[in-house]
């Protein structure tokens, strides 16, 4: 039987082997004089990198969002208890995020000249992203997503509409696309108009600039992106599935090992943070630890009571995991802000916000003990309003201060 939503919608190991690492807290007060509090942190933040310029290629939705106290059953009917429209896709939100924190996005991708797409053109624009790549077709529609955001079990359920006609390769010129990597810092795919990202990759691979990409599942193309990739964000399920490992740290080993070009895979894992492995040189390192025996020593050493996102790294050894083989690098544990039920409104697009905040990170030359309770706070950030962007940080919000300095 189908289900009937009526939507009112308005517009608009041993312990020497780690190494602990905890971010401070910074209290956010909404107040009279919180503009000072973030003029004050702006003028002790460290300067914006140099290279600052990223070049996206992905997807762009309009969503239409609407929460529900709880989700309906099949055949019910039920009202919004609030709503949204706005810009949306994995590559928008990430881009988005960068912009805020300070970098200039370049996006690639597609959209029709309906009204849709040229408000989802201009909520980029405003927010500092580079829309001047994005093709316009003539006819057809922009995507589309509803999202149903539960707020009894605090989850979302999505239903995409894709855009047409589809982006084709032939729709990103020569010079168009050595325009768009001129200058660039890095360049980041989220596994969407994979035909268009690989052209994009090659030449970047080119030209030397590091590529990320955002394996959410997968994809048709997606083993050409990775091949290519020097990072890469994986959802919870992603890496045991695409190389059928019985465990996370085992499934991270075998993706290094397959992909000799990776230089780190992260596995966010929701509210239980997230898991990295770092490649490292084998020079020098003798001892050999199983993988997941590591990962069960860094759960022990991690700081359960703090509230604010914190990383435990162990340090450089053979990572070894059983049936699969051995690479040298580092295990590191990043925890997530712990957000109180009160203030948790909605999870849509964490995943591109905790990306978002790791290409700055990287642009930063920051480390990637740093970098994982940084890119959790902004994600624990945006997570407190309802929607992908409206909650994503700028660069000068005083919460994000001391994952800074």
């Amino acid at each position: 039987m189908a289900t009937t939503i009526t939507f009112h919608v308005r517009p608009a190991p041993p312990a020497s082997l780690i190494k602990p690492h905890f971010s401070p807290a910074c209290a956010f007060h909404s107040s009279s004089s919180q503009r000072f509090k973030m003029s004050s942190a702006a003028q002790a933040l460290p300067p914006l990198p140099d290279n600052r310029v990223v070049l996206g290629c992905g997807g762009l939705t309009m969503d239409y969002l609407a929460a529900v106290a709880s989700y309906p059953s099949p055949d019910d009917k039920t009202r919004s208890t609030s709503s949204k429209v706005q810009g949306g896709g994995n590559a928008g939100n990430a881009l988005t995020c960068a912009a805020r924190l300070g970098l200039k996005p370049r996006l690639i991708s597609k959209v029709a000249g309906d009204p849709q797409g040229k408000g989802i053109i201009e909520e980029l624009e405003a927010d500092g992203v580079d829309s001047s790549l994005i093709v316009v077709s003539e006819g057809g529609n922009s995507p589309f997503t509803y999202i149903i955001v539960d707020e009894q079990t605090k989850t979302r359920t999505c239903i995409h509409t894709p855009g047409y006609p589809p982006m084709t390769p032939g729709e990103l010129t020569e010079s168009n696309l050595s325009a768009a990597l001129d200058g660039a810092r890095l360049v980041y795919s989220d596994g969407r108009l994979h035909e268009t990202a690989l052209i994009v990759a090659h030449e970047a691979t080119r030209r030397g600039i590091p590529i990320l990409i955002d394996a959410e599942r997968k994809r048709e193309g997606l083993d050409d992106l990775l091949n290519l990739s020097n990072y890469a964000i994986c959802s919870a399920k992603f890496p045991q599935e695409w190389t059928g490992a019985p465990t996370v740290p085992s499934a991270l080993v075998s993706m290094l090992l397959k992909l000799p070009n990776i230089k780190f895979v992260v596995v966010t894992l929701g509210e239980d943070g997230c898991v990295m492995l770092e490649r490292s040189s084998e020079s020098g390192l003798s001892e050999e630890v199983d993988v997941d025996d590591l990962l069960e020593t860094l759960k022990l050493k991690k700081d359960s009571d703090t509230t604010f996102p914190t990383c435990v790294s162990s340090n450089e050894v053979k990572l070894r995991a059983k049936g699969i083989g051995s690479v040298c690098g580092r295990l590191l544990l990043g925890t997530a802000e712990k957000i109180p039920a009160s203030e948790l409104v909605d999870t849509t697009g964490a995943g591109d916000s905790f990306i978002g905040a790791i290409l700055y990170a990287l642009c930063a030359d920051m480390p990637a003990q740093k970098m994982l309770p940084f890119a959790a706070q902004v994600a624990g950030i945006g997570c407190r309003a309802m929607g992908a962007r409206t909650g994503l940080p700028q660069r000068t919000d005083p919460r994000l201060t001391s994952f800074l300095v």
